[in-house]
């Protein structure tokens, strides 16, 4: 089903494309991934969209986000930990969207959510997925919700992080003002040799990360489309409005936000999971919008959406082995097990709380572990070793 020509796929540039061959099992399409693989399809309108697939398991489909490069995003300290770990116990399906990456650069007009939920089903149709979890980030999120709401048939839960019902125009003349600056500076240094603007970006998408991340997310930027395509496709998403659509919402949603996000406000992320009928909302304590792969944050991001995504009946997940811990974390672990407090281990072992609970936090990411009952959990699958 993936050899040759699928749901209008096109392949091009040969060399980026990675073979595999994959195993179907009705009724639960469990996929068993044994490459990564990046195919070419087409949207309603004519525009070539770059996908790939990466992982094994039930698919998670992540609707694609302003400024976005398949085969970059592997190698980037940015956006590496991202794929590699939402395609740990899933088949996860990913795709650059129109004027960015792999995708068609050139395309008429200016998109519209439409055009995205367009390009969104066209990947899902050429993929062959009739029944998939998906997740919406930052501008992918009212993609995310509008498909969700049409098709609540093909979609399982959906997962939501960063994003919004109603877009920058939407949110008074303070936010407009300020995209439309924005705007007026990826269209007058984007490409530029000077990256000062540029990395107006980096400190508000990753303002807590070392030189090199911002390095690469000014890298990527320029990888990805050009100042003026940049400009056309963030402000295709400043005046849209999807609240009406959240509210007819069916399907489960989590919702998760950073705390000090300087894209998208931390209450633009309240407000959503107001909207949509059976939402729960998960604060993360970071001023980062993408998140950082060693910060606490990712980790709890990561323990929240695998047990949201888990709990969906007949989707199994993967058991984390605990021989893939650290000897720190087993330790930790053990003693957890014996009934010490955080601050009995932490005295055990020399070290601080504060090591002790990212130590715990890494563990129950590992062991897609949550909530209150995450500490008991871990301490129980230990115990039965």
């Amino acid at each position: 089903m993936w050899a040759g020509r699928c749901g209008g796929i096109h392949v091009r540039e040969a060399s980026w494309s990675r073979r595999i061959r994959v195993r179907w099992h009705p009724p639960g399409l469990t996929i068993i991934l044994l490459n990564y693989e990046t195919r070419f399809c087409t949207s309603p309108d004519g525009v070539g969209l770059a996908y790939a697939v990466s992982g094994q398991g039930p698919p998670l489909v992540k609707a694609s986000n302003w400024m976005t490069h398949l085969d970059y995003e592997r190698q980037s300290p940015v956006w590496r930990h991202w794929v590699r770990e939402l395609s740990r116990g899933h088949t996860l399906v990913r795709y650059d969207e129109r004027g960015c990456g792999l995708s068609d650069r050139d395309f008429d007009g200016t998109p519209t959510l439409e055009s995205y939920v367009g390009d969104l089903s066209a990947v899902v149709e050429a993929a062959g997925l009739e029944r998939f979890a998906l997740l919406g980030l930052s501008g992918g999120g009212p993609t995310a919700i509008e498909y969700a709401v049409r098709n609540p048939e093909r979609v399982s839960r959906l997962v939501l992080y960063g994003t919004w019902a109603r877009g920058r125009y939407r949110r008074g003349e303070a936010e407009t003002q300020h995209s439309r600056l924005l705007i007026d500076l990826m269209r007058v240094g984007w490409g530029g040799a000077v990256p000062a603007f540029r990395q107006v970006f980096s400190s508000l998408y990753i303002p807590s990360v070392g030189e090199e991340q911002k390095r690469w997310y000014d890298e990527l930027q320029q990888a990805s489309s050009s100042g003026e395509r940049a400009a056309r496709l963030w402000e295709s998403r400043a005046g849209t409005d999807i609240s009406d659509t959240a509210r007819r919402m069916t399907r489960p949603a989590l919702v998760l936000h950073a705390r000090g996000d300087r894209v998208v406000p931390h209450e633009e992320g309240r407000r959503l999971a107001a909207l949509l009928p059976d939402a729960r909302f998960v604060t993360l304590e970071t001023d980062n919008h993408i998140l950082q792969e060693g910060e606490p944050a990712w980790e709890t991001f990561l323990a929240e959406v695998r047990a949201f995504l888990g709990a969906d009946e007949g989707t199994p997940t993967v058991a984390a082995d605990l021989s893939e811990l650290s000897g720190r974390k087993n330790e930790v672990l053990e003693l957890v097990a014996a009934g010490m407090s955080n601050e009995e281990i932490a005295e055990r072992l020399f070290l601080s709380t504060r090591t002790v609970e990212r130590h715990l936090s890494n563990v129950y990411a590992k062991l897609r572990l949550s909530g209150k009952s995450a500490r008991a959990a871990a301490a129980a699958r230990f115990s039965r070793m």
